[in-house]
């Protein structure tokens, strides 16, 4: 059970799956430490949590949440912009076992989020294209929160069993859901399979975006972000990276600013979206299981 808070709880479950960790084989061959079921908290008044111990690239964070929430699944737009954290699964040999051309990921996080259960084009020589007749789970989940803020179904799922097996890598992060309270908005995430070093600070810091957008789209201020993990591993590859980290004192969290203007949660761009009083101790590079 991890008791503290913030970027320390962060710390303390790479402390403790690193000591206490399953060693397990996984899909990629690389090979896992791994612990079945934690939970972090993050207060967001408190700070925003951007790891301090390593630097995290921010910019790549804000683009990948803006193009999930745009419904895209092809790597284009994160190319266009320099961000490269899809790359590896974006490959003509990788998309070629789903009959995709290269950069075209199939039905991932944009799609579940704003089209789930689309039905695909009926034209065989254009068959991986889909109608626009799914939910668009974003557009219904603001509606809910400002009608019905406490409803107990506000929930975004990213996991579609019937299109799992359609893409080089299922939704990690595969279901999220608020909560409103003393006027606070809260997000808590299920995240199937986290890989602790590499994945899960990118996903931290996305997820507590996402809940200062949708607060602030919805006229609320923010509370928790909670992070839960099934599978929460360390990568053998990555053992001499967590110890490192491990070394390192924390810096105060920044904080996160975002353009008051923006009411529309699809309107947000890069430019609306900043941190202020970042802090860091350098990157540390680790090879990506892919």
């Amino acid at each position: 059970m991890i008791t503290s808070k913030n970027e320390q709880a962060y710390l303390d479950l790479l402390q403790y799956v690193l000591a206490n960790g399953t060693e397990k084989g996984d899909r990629t061959g690389t090979g896992t430490l791994s612990h079945f079921g934690a939970q972090l908290r993050f207060d967001l008044a408190e700070g925003f949590p951007l790891l301090t111990t390593k630097k995290v690239h921010f910019k790549s964070i804000v683009y990948e949440l803006l193009w999930f929430l745009s419904g895209s699944t092809h790597v284009d737009y994160l190319q266009q912009n320099n961000v490269r954290i899809w790359n590896e699964w974006a490959t003509a040999e990788q998309t070629a076992r789903f009959n995709r051309p290269a950069g075209d990921l199939g039905p991932v996080y944009g799609h579940q989020w704003r089209n789930y259960g689309a039905t695909k084009n009926t034209d065989e020589s254009d068959n991986n294209v889909y109608n626009d007749d799914g939910v668009d789970q974003i557009s219904q989940l603001i509606e809910q929160i400002k009608i019905n803020p406490n409803s107990r179904r506000l929930i975004v799922s990213g996991w579609n069993p019937s299109e799992a097996s359609q893409v080089a890598l299922p939704p990690c992060h595969t279901l999220f859901q608020f909560f409103v309270a003393d006027n606070k908005l809260s997000c808590q995430l299920y995240q199937r399979s986290a890989d602790l070093f590499l994945g899960v600070p990118f996903n931290i810091a996305s997820y507590a975006l996402l809940t200062h957008m949708i607060a602030q789209v919805c006229d609320l201020e923010v509370g928790e972000f909670i992070w839960t993990g099934g599978d929460c591993h360390i990568y053998q590859n990555h053992r001499e990276q967590v110890e490192l980290q491990l070394t390192r004192d924390l810096y105060q969290l920044p904080t996160l600013s975002l353009n008051p203007k923006v009411k529309d949660i699809f309107a947000f761009t890069f430019e609306d979206i900043s941190v202020n009083g970042y802090e860091s101790h350098p990157a540390i590079k680790a090879k990506v299981a892919v």
